[in-house]
């Protein structure tokens, strides 16, 4: 079936292999793939017209040289433009979706061409390993991959603090929170696309051979992230908006948590020992437990408005709890950046720097009101406290936020008019 792995053997290209760094994280993506160069000449030519076969073999060289050079960028903690006047993602984005619908001949059952080439395709950042396969719809699964995770690198890059020139530093602006919901949806509404309209047309002994980028589990979790990260600027954008309630962002911080939790589920098992493995299960540690902070904190709050003993008390627990989970969560954040490839913390903002500033300070004012339920001992040398009432159940709020809906492109004309000969 023609599918395993090769090391680096494009000409004139040096092999990085693992990154020792990668900026700026606010946004997590387990590397990048890239695809290497394919001569379709040598595949189609006896197939289709050499306009079309140099048509495809211009728009995939065009893929492979922005992906290359993008690759080479990614993650670092500065804006790219290129001379003309648009984001290199940007580009690069537009490119894979000049390229699918032409792609798409490709894997016409009557075309007969589903099998003709082989497709090699590498993540870049994790060693330079390659997987090939005969498969046309191998080559569009990894371009709705690739166009997911270039909206994940437009998010980082939307997310990292920029300067504005008014005196109050650098900062995240409401606009590029607002902007950022917009880009998760359509990374989400890429990799739905992929799970059930793409992964199906692969035969299963395929599927069992395809890198882990591209199993299932991996493409639902990051679908899955993407809406984490979205409701997580909602909510930040609810904190700072005066008008919104209490009530509106527990919601949001209990949406959050079940995201969170789903995407625990679905990530595959993975060897620890993996660099990115590992840290991408860190990366979702971390902002499972910040959720958890979030809808205890929301939800505390929301209790310590009764005026019975009972709510006073579930309200103390719930804020101990919020405290609890942002102690995990400053700590899963620490060993998530710690770990290589290494990568630096941004300056809190949004739903972050609000848990920061506000949990210990509500959670002791809460603990000083209520001396009689304050029940909590101290370990002699951590200082980590234990709650001896356990926290109230959260409330369960149905999902409200979904991925953008995408369709696989019409056939390119073109193409269109080669299938029906």
């Amino acid at each position: 079936m023609g599918c395993g792995a090769s090391k680096w053997k494009d000409p004139g290209v040096v092999r990085r292999g693992r990154p020792r760094s990668v900026g700026e994280v606010v946004v997590f993506l387990p590397g990048l793939r890239v695809p290497r160069t394919v001569d379709f000449s040598q595949s189609l030519a006896d197939h289709l017209d050499k306009s079309t076969v140099e048509r495809l073999s211009a728009l995939r060289a065009t893929v492979v040289a922005m992906a290359m050079q993008e690759s080479a960028m990614a993650l670092k903690p500065r804006r790219r433009t290129t001379r003309h006047g648009g984001s290199g993602t940007a580009n690069l984005l537009r490119a894979l979706e000049e390229y699918l619908p032409v792609l798409l001949g490709l894997v016409k059952e009557s075309s007969g061409l589903r099998n003709k080439v082989q497709f090699v395709w590498a993540n870049q950042e994790d060693d330079a390993e390659e997987t090939s396969m005969a498969d046309a719809w191998y080559e569009v699964l990894s371009v709705l991959h690739l166009m997911a995770m270039v909206c994940f690198l437009q998010a980082n890059s939307l997310l990292l603090p920029r300067s504005y020139g008014d005196g109050h530093g650098p900062r995240v602006s409401e606009e590029s929170r607002r902007a950022t919901v917009d880009v998760f949806l359509k990374a989400g509404g890429y990799l739905d696309c992929a799970i059930n309209q793409v992964l199906p047309q692969i035969p299963p002994e395929k599927r069992r051979a395809l890198p882990v980028d591209l199993v299932e589990g991996n493409l639902k979790a990051l679908s899955l992230q993407g809406l984490g990260q979205g409701v997580d600027m909602q909510l930040g954008l609810a904190i700072d908006n005066p008008k919104a309630t209490l009530a509106v962002k527990r919601r949001l911080a209990c949406e959050m948590v079940k995201y969170w939790q789903q995407i625990k589920d679905s990530i595959p098992e993975l060897p620890l020992s993996d660099g990115w493995a590992k840290k991408h299960t860190l990366f979702v540690k971390w902002k499972y437990a910040e959720a958890k902070a979030a809808a205890y904190y929301f939800h505390g709050l929301i209790l310590d408005e009764g005026n019975t003993e009972k709510s006073q008390e579930m309200a103390t627990s719930s804020l101990q709890a919020s405290e609890e989970f942002l102690k995990e969560s400053k700590r899963a954040s620490e060993v998530f950046h710690s770990t290589p490839p290494t990568s630096r913390i941004s300056t809190p903002f949004g739903t972050t720097k609000h848990l920061l500033d506000m949990i210990p300070q509500e959670t002791l004012s809460k603990l000083q009101n209520n001396q009689d339920l304050n029940t909590q001992e101290r370990t002699s040398n951590t200082g980590v406290s234990r709650i001896i009432t356990p926290p109230p159940p959260l409330p369960d709020f149905p999902l409200a936020l979904n991925p953008e809906e995408y369709e696989l492109p019409q056939l390119d004309p073109l193409l269109k008019k080669e299938a029906n000969h």
